[in-house]
């Protein structure tokens, strides 16, 4: 069995995301989309609602789970005996960072690829912080987030005031 692992905070999970991760899902046997926990973030959403907004955006994907870790990714693959880290590219602008990141992982993982998936041209330029803003000044976020994650948006909006 092929698996992969599509690391990210998913604070909230967006369209790009799920592209992503639909896309990965037809490439790979399993997919495990894995949460980071990052202290050294402040997240909009606690990491259970990131959990469960992932949770309630795949469920049409049958062979897609939902994980979280901590510590190294690469560390976490090997656990999960998965054989590619999954990473969706939106521009030129993320290849830099996501090609270091590749090049270390590969250094303490050899046997580890990492796999770039380029979102589709309708998200390139969608970023969780991009509706993290939108949401939170009362914009329109639909076509932007999965249903389940629009109303979670919603729902925190409303409860600010």
């Amino acid at each position: 069995m092929r698996k992969a692992v599509y690391p990210g905070s998913f604070d909230p999970v967006t369209s790009g995301h799920l592209d992503v991760i639909e896309r990965a899902a037809r490439l790979f046997d399993r997919v495990i989309v894995a949460v980071i926990r990052n202290p050294e973030k402040s997240p909009l959403f606690s990491f259970q609602e990131r959990m469960d907004m992932l949770k309630a955006s795949v469920p049409h994907c049958d062979n897609v789970a939902v994980d979280s870790f901590d510590g190294l990714l690469v560390e976490y693959v090997r656990g999960q005996k998965a054989c590619a880290v999954v990473r969706g590219l939106r521009a030129v602008s993320d290849f830099d960072y996501e090609f270091q990141m590749a090049l270390t992982n590969r250094r303490m993982a050899p046997e580890i690829e990492t796999v770039f998936l380029m979102t589709d041209y309708r998200y390139s330029y969608l970023s969780s912080s991009f509706v993290r803003q939108i949401a939170g000044l009362g914009g329109d976020v639909s076509g932007l987030v999965p249903d389940p994650v629009a109303r979670v948006l919603a729902a925190k909006k409303q409860r600010k005031g």
